[in-house]
């Protein structure tokens, strides 16, 4: 009796599905898809940190205002520095920051002048305290020096009217510190984006809910709730919902109706209670399922209504790939930031990753500098699609190209490190 042979399915355990969407061609179709949210505010400068500017900014005023001093020292005249020997100066004056010397310096004369204090009239440079000697009310100073040096000219770090910060730019703490030194009180920012999010699944059970037989506790909300936190888009967490088609069907409507973003964890695979693929093609369109990519090849991305939609799988580390690879590109668009592509560096692996064509993956990893200078990585342990642990313990992705192999100790391959994400 011959053994009947049963016709395989493409599959998440397959290096290589003619269904499933490269990397680059996947981010492409969202990017396409996704345009920046038209909403802005008048924010104080305070609790404008972390938003993203809705125009630029321009310089009011030069900075610096005046020519000052870069240093403490002597304000001089460049024509009253010798070639060679020493010449002595008779001091007139001193001048401090916001307290500056009413006079017009002459030959032979020179100013006490401390750092950021206004340049004399008829002074051009500053010489050091250090390459002085001052005896009484004269100074003396040695050859060496040259015409403007040590002087911050006016207008020398922005020009009045020249773009300080660009729009799309999300204000990191230091551009406080920019826009404060321009007299900017206030600053017109994007509105935030809105995110709701929620994970399916029977077995889900929440923080302090018993964990029945089968059962596990719902880590996907929390990783997502983080890393949403770090963009600074308001969050809605609507939870767990069941594997149940009404119920999937109105939580889905409500929060394509509050929020510009729809992101669900699990369903989104070929099991029998996987629902959220189907009920997503019944409510609004699918732009692609599947990507060519470990972990996470079962990712739906598509609209319901104005919202964006993207279906994430349900293993937790698949989760967090998904959402620093697809999602965030996706988001840092509409809170209008300019595409910028995710930092990679050159690492030698120092042991062996494995690693078979016909999908691009995200290993963990640990990064470090070795002994020689040159960084190196290592896995951060087991790498299956529900070890989380293993991505609290890296500090990096491995990112090993669709068409690549196994990795040998000593090859060179690239790291997305995660100080780059964040």
């Amino acid at each position: 009796m011959s053994e009947a042979r049963i016709p395989a399915q493409p599959s998440c355990a397959d290096d290589f599905d003619p269904q499933s969407l490269p990397v680059a061609e996947a981010l492409a179709r969202i990017q396409q898809q996704v345009q920046p949210v038209s909403g802005c505010e008048q924010l104080n400068l305070r609790a404008a940190l972390g938003r993203v500017l809705a125009a630029d900014v321009l310089a009011p005023v030069d900075v610096p205002a005046y020519d000052n001093s870069a240093m403490d020292g002597y304000a001089v005249r460049s024509a009253d520095l010798p070639a060679v020997g020493s010449v002595r100066l008779r001091l007139v004056g001193s001048a401090f920051a916001g307290q500056p010397w009413g006079g017009c310096l002459g030959a032979g004369e020179a100013v006490r002048i401390m750092t950021g204090a206004l340049l004399p009239d008829g002074a051009d440079s500053v010489v050091m305290q250090e390459h002085a000697a001052r005896d009484g009310d004269s100074v003396s100073i040695g050859s060496g020096h040259r015409a403007g040096q040590n002087v911050r000219r006016v207008g020398e770090d922005l020009r009045c009217g020249s773009v300080v910060l660009a729009g799309g730019r999300r204000i990191a703490p230091f551009d406080v510190g920019v826009l404060a030194s321009l007299g900017r009180g206030e600053v017109r920012v994007r509105r935030r984006v809105r995110v709701a999010f929620f994970s399916t699944g029977d077995e889900l059970r929440s923080i302090g809910e018993p964990l029945e037989a089968g059962c596990v506790y719902d880590s996907n909300r929390y990783s997502l709730y983080g890393m949403l936190s770090r963009l600074g888009v308001d969050v809605l967490d609507f939870g767990v919902v069941r594997d149940c088609r009404e119920a999937l069907r109105e939580t889905l409507r409500e929060a394509a109706a509050s929020a510009d973003v729809v992101i669900t964890s699990g369903g989104v695979s070929v099991g029998e209670a996987d629902f959220v693929r189907d009920t997503l093609l019944a409510l609004g369109r699918i732009h692609f399922w599947k990507i060519a990519m470990k972990p996470g090849r079962p990712l739906a991305f598509g609209h319901i209504d104005d919202a964006l939609f993207f279906g994430l799988p349900g293993n937790p580390v698949a989760v967090v790939v998904t959402f620093f690879q697809f999602v965030q590109p996706a988001l840092h668009r509409l809170m209008g930031m300019p595409e910028q592509a995710p930092l990679l560096l050159r690492a030698r692996a120092l042991a062996p990753m494995k690693k078979r064509p016909g999908r691009t993956e995200y290993q963990r990893g640990i990064l470090q500098r070795e002994a020689d200078g040159q960084l190196g990585v290592r896995l951060s342990g087991a790498q299956g699609s529900g070890v989380l642990s293993s991505m609290s313990r890296a500090n990096c992705f491995v990112v090993l190209a669709q068409a690549s192999a196994e990795v040998a100790a000593g090859d060179w391959v690239d790291v997305q490190p995660f100080e780059g994400l964040y």
